[in-house]
């Protein structure tokens, strides 16, 4: 087994195909290919499904997959701890945020001390949030509510009560409070399963005897939000998130004051050594102190 090998099959795996993978390490694709097939004959086993152009992992690929993560992670904590002054002025820092609302100040702060760092950012629910760190395709997460695994480490931005908002237009928009009862009435528009604020909400409905139903279920806050504008019911955010929209209007949802999203910026425990991944953590503790 040779490194290059192992290299070949990583990037062929998360990259989904040979071509994109050649692409990605700068070599051919006939290269690529030779790599994996010496590796596949060398322990006689198949570490791809290839169909139709399709490149799918086996469930030895899989296994591999898991250990080649955790290789080329550490091989790239290694690189960072080598050229960690290299890091802060060129570097590139991944994140994936349930919100980005909570980061924008903190964004702000950070380009203005580390101009030459690339960002790149990804809106997802808090399982998306989760995975991607697991699987290391980002750095930093933006969650919505405290983690209890010991997997991370965190830093809380803040929490807020949930709210729910209608159009100005929409003839509920008079209302001064809904109560759940009110709710399970009302056309609701909802996040879709694995958001936090949406499971937040339907555990404490449930609590007070009421099930939620959605009559629309969208994918991402800001479709949610577009929705609800455009006057067909009821959405949910955290106050925090709400923001300024003339054509919206927030109202309060009685029972949900103990109900409230603790929003915190999170990261593998074993990232959080890395120079940005530091960097970053340090300019958020330090605005949150003011």
């Amino acid at each position: 087994m040779r490194y290059v090998q192992l290299r070949a099959f990583h990037y062929v795996a998360i990259c989904g195909g040979f071509s994109r993978a050649a692409e990605e390490l700068y070599l051919t694709q006939p290269a690529i290919s030779d790599q994996v097939r010496k590796l596949e004959e060398e322990y006689d086993l198949l570490l791809f499904n290839r169909h139709k152009k399709q490149v799918i992992l086996t469930d030895q690929g899989a296994r591999l997959l898991d250990i080649t993560r955790r290789l080329f992670e550490q091989e790239q904590q290694a690189l960072e701890l080598l050229s960690e002054a290299r890091a802060l002025r060129s570097g590139t820092l991944r994140i994936v945020a349930d919100s980005a609302h909570h980061l924008l100040h903190i964004l702000a702060r950070f380009r203005e001390t580390y101009p030459g760092v690339r960002i790149t950012m990804r809106a997802g629910n808090s399982d998306n949030v989760i995975e991607s760190l697991y699987s290391y395709e980002a750095d930093i997460g933006v969650l919505g509510e405290i983690p209890q695994s010991r997997d991370f480490d965190y830093l809380a931005l803040n929490a807020t009560p949930i709210v729910a908002f209608t159009a100005r237009t929409h003839p509920l928009a008079g209302r001064t409070s809904f109560t759940f009862a009110d709710l399970a009435e009302a056309p609701l528009v909802m996040r879709e399963r694995g958001s936090r604020t949406r499971a937040k909400l339907e555990e404490a409905a449930a609590a007070a005897g009421v099930q939620l139903q959605a009559a629309i279920e969208a994918e991402g806050r800001e479709a949610v939000r577009e929705i609800v504008a455009s006057g067909a019911g009821i959405g949910f955010v955290s106050a925090a998130e709400f923001g300024p929209d003339p054509r919206l209007v927030a109202i309060p949802v009685e029972g949900t004051d103990h109900v409230r999203m603790d929003e915190a910026l999170i990261c593998l425990r074993e990232r959080k050594g890395g120079k940005l991944v530091q960097a970053f953590f340090n300019i958020a503790a330090s605005m949150a102190a003011i």
